[in-house]
């Protein structure tokens, strides 16, 4: 099942019908029963159409985001930081039984899709970073999840450790959608992951990898997460990324970044 965020209430996908539900974001989702819930409402919500522009799925949500739990990506972050002397720091979080966990947006800076995500204007090394981003309810049970990126400033981060909110957090520097996925098991390790960057009509980056890459439990990080924090209305997390373009690209203004996940769908952002 999918839900996609509209201005007033949701639609509701199932086995591709569309239904459209008058409910508050925060409330319909934030369930631990949320796939039976989802599966009631179809019996009796109003058939509609296929949303066109669909907003990110969050309302008062907080974004965090985890690193380093993808082998590439601690290569990268290595490779990144070995001027300021701190590659071996990824090196030890990769290894480390702790995980680690960062601040990544208010609701209100996250980007859905088609919106236009950010480069710093201070960075001169920027990289989308797809993740498979998790949605968590208040309880800490992950019910849901969806396509997100995490903006990122290598030349900001790779300057100094201690500089990675400046590097990670700004405005249009997480995007998330384009629904919110809601199956009834835990989504399958084989699920593929993919990322497409073009420029000026062609494209310059594309990879993917399956999710079974990533060295953590999505269960684990949650554990981290939730051990000393509260989220009210559930939480969204980014799992990290294993698709890092090389150290020769860096994004520019115009750009358009596609993250398509498996089963999700495909979170189309251009690049201001």
């Amino acid at each position: 099942m999918k839900l996609y965020k509209l201005p007033t209430g949701a639609i509701l996908e199932s086995d591709n019908q569309y239904f459209a539900i008058d409910a508050d974001w925060d409330s319909l989702v934030n369930r631990d029963d949320l796939h039976a819930h989802l599966t009631q409402l179809a019996t009796t919500a109003s058939p509609t159409t296929e949303p066109t522009q669909p907003l990110a799925p969050i309302g008062r949500q907080e974004v965090w985001a985890a690193g380093v739990t993808y082998l590439r990506s601690r290569d990268a972050r290595m490779e990144e930081s070995k001027k300021a002397g701190a590659d071996n720091f990824y090196d030890r979080v990769y290894d480390a039984e702790r995980p680690e966990l960062f601040f990544k947006s208010t609701a209100e800076r996250v980007v859905g899709p088609g919106g236009t995500v950010r480069i710093r204007r201070d960075s001169t090394w920027n990289v989308p970073e797809p993740e498979l981003t998790l949605f968590i309810t208040s309880s800490g049970k992950i019910v849901g999840y969806t396509c997100g990126n995490d903006m990122s400033s290598r030349s900001i981060e790779g300057e100094n450790p201690l500089y990675l909110p400046q590097a990670k957090t700004y405005d249009g520097s997480a995007a998330l959608g384009p629904c919110l996925y809601v199956p009834e098991q835990p989504i399958s390790p084989d699920t593929m992951m993919h990322l497409q960057i073009d420029r000026a009509g062609e494209t310059v980056f594309l990879g993917d990898l399956t999710i079974s890459q990533m060295k953590r439990q999505h269960t684990e990080l949650v554990s981290f997460l939730y051990r000393e924090c509260s989220f009210p209305n559930g939480c969204f997390l980014m799992t990290g990324t294993g698709l890092v373009p090389p150290d020769s690209f860096t994004l520019q203004s115009g750009d358009v970044i596609n993250i398509s996940i498996d089963g999700i769908g495909t979170l189309t952002n251009p690049v201001g």
